[in-house]
């Protein structure tokens, strides 16, 4: 019952929140001391408690009529720090569990494929609690004439019924409490089953250097800025797509039942489709899975916005789509440890700096899903769109087939663009792994 005037006020908040804590996070973690359990691991240790109770605090309701919007700022920003403090280490471990090239690749392709199969896990737990309270649509007194504006007040009126409003607040608990013991779950068997490799870390530098210092020496790294720059455009076209999919499949394919349905589909076909692209990547090389993977979508983001609406079609594009969420989601990860060792050895007396560069990419991957949503926002409501109406004017289905469409083929167009700057080909890659195999 926020408004929701605040409620984009938090969001917009937490995201420049994130961006102070993502580098900061990187930079603390690269001063940390070796311990017995390693030194990325008791970052993940240690914030997994803390993070499950701030999540579950976002989806409580307090019982105070002040502080609401203050309540929920507070605690949405420590659940991203403390996220930060998980996903950062996380991420940065597949540079300190091998130095072989090809095993990191390997791990970087059983991360991704179980990331997409986590994401399928918490949309189904969360869509199959939340989705047990029925929340009807509201008709709007546009489209049901003037003589009916009394019922649809009425309507609206009733689903707001106190009795239906406590089982929507229980049902959302009942979901963060689920997904936190998975959360829990998940940082246990990572603790126990991974070792960090003494050997393989050079996490901390031999010499001290300020955080200004590592910044500077981080993001003047050609091909880590053209690596990012890609990534960052072609990350965008999949959160509109992702962020817009089920209003579109509700309002403008008129698929209100199938949607979860749907979804399934394009994430089965991205779990199932990830050794594929490992495959492929280690066969024909990264950037030219780049270049096959990614823009195999645009093909059938274009079909799904021109022709009519059929389900079976539907089907086959969210299949389709899958494959190319898939590519997204493994090869920028991939090519990130190709990234630093270049670094290296173009800096092969300066140490330490991975966790900045993870840092910095995890801070992209949360950019790109806030600037998605305050897109999306933005747009729908200048089309205006009716929150939870049974149907959305003309301009709100056209505003929605140019989000999930036209605006992510022409980012992603512009992504690959950007990519075919990108300096480091196979040829480079293998030179650089044997210029580091004699510079040890």
């Amino acid at each position: 019952q926020l408004d929701p005037f605040y409620a984009s006020i938090i969001l917009f908040v937490g995201r420049a929140w994130d961006a102070i804590t993502d580098p900061m996070v990187g930079f603390f973690i690269s001063k940390t001391s070796w311990t017995r359990f390693g030194r990325l691991m008791p970052w993940i240790i240690f914030s997994t408690p803390f993070a499950v109770i701030s999540y579950f605090l976002i989806w409580f309701v307090p019982d105070i009529s002040r502080g609401q919007v203050m309540w929920y700022l507070v605690f949405y920003c420590i659940f991203q720090t403390l996220v930060t403090c998980f996903h950062v280490p996380y991420s940065a471990l597949t540079m300190f569990i091998s130095r072989e090239q090809s095993e990191r690749d390997s791990a970087t392709a059983y991360r991704m494929t179980v990331e997409v199969l986590g994401t399928v896990l918490g949309t189904a737990i969360q869509g199959q609690i939340v989705g047990q309270v029925v929340i009807p649509c509201i008709e709007s007194p546009l489209f049901i004439g003037k003589t009916n504006s009394s019922v649809a007040m009425e309507e609206l009126n009733m689903t707001h019924d106190t009795g239906s409003l406590t089982d929507t607040r229980n049902a959302y608990m009942i979901a963060a409490g689920v997904i936190g013991g998975l959360y829990i779950l998940c940082a246990v068997i990572l603790s126990v089953g991974v070792r960090e490799k003494r050997e393989s870390s050079e996490l901390q530098s031999d010499e001290p250097v300020s955080f200004f210092q590592g910044l500077k020496l981080v993001m003047n790294h050609g091909a880590y800025i053209k690596l990012i720059a890609g990534f960052l455009f072609t990350s965008l076209a999949f959160m509109l797509l992702e962020g817009n999919f089920a209003l579109f499949c509700t309002y403008t394919l008129g698929f209100r039942n199938e949607f979860q349905n749907i979804l399934l589909a394009i994430m089965l076909s991205a779990t199932l489709t990830i050794p594929l692209w490992q495959w492929f990547l280690t066969r024909f090389g990264k950037k030219t899975a780049v270049y096959v993977g990614i823009s195999s979508a645009i093909p059938f983001l274009i079909m799904v916005a021109v022709l009519d609406s059929n389900l079976i079609i539907t089907y086959i594009v969210a299949v389709a789509a899958g494959i190319s969420v898939a590519a997204a989601f493994l090869l920028p990860w991939s090519m990130l440890p190709d990234v630093i060792d270049d670094f290296k050895l173009q800096h092969p007396d300066s140490h330490g700096h991975e966790a900045i560069f993870f840092s910095f990419y995890v801070f992209f991957t949360k950019f790109t899903s806030g600037v998605s949503l305050g897109i999306s926002t933005l747009s729908l409501d200048f089309a205006g769109y009716q929150t939870r109406g049974c149907s959305q004017p003309s301009e709100v289905n056209f505003t929605l087939k140019m989000l999930v469409s036209a605006v992510p083929v022409g980012l992603i167009l512009l992504g690959l663009l950007l990519f075919k700057l990108y300096p480091i080909d196979e040829e480079k890659r293998r030179k650089n792994k044997k210029a580091l195999q004699d510079l040890r």
